[in-house]
């Protein structure tokens, strides 16, 4: 059976992209983007990280474009920029259905 393409990234996928927006990061600086960016409520554990890249990878969502011993370089592509503006377009619209919602 194939892999189902991304639909709906996780919060975590979302926040690992956008910290590809404009430059090229490896692990270490993601994790902190995403602690930062959040002020604390996205942490990106080693596990999570590493497998949302190595998938980011294999849909050529990001690419590798540095190795320096253990430490991977990479960059978001074409394809990893749509994705990011269609999510963020996906979750603005579920920002307004909830605000034009009464709360009784």
């Amino acid at each position: 059976m194939a892999k189902k393409a991304l639909e709906g990234l996780t919060e975590s996928m979302f926040y690992v992209l956008m910290g590809f927006l404009g430059k090229e990061m490896c692990g270490t600086d993601l994790v902190e983007f995403a602690y930062n960016k959040t002020k604390g409520r996205v942490s990106l554990g080693p596990g999570t990280l590493y497998t949302i890249l190595a998938r980011f990878e294999e849909e050529k969502i990001i690419k590798e474009t540095a190795v320096e011993g253990r430490k991977r370089t990479y960059k978001i592509t074409e394809k990893g920029i749509e994705l990011y503006q269609t999510e963020l377009a996906r979750l603005k619209l579920c920002v307004q259905d909830g605000e034009s919602e009464d709360l009784k």
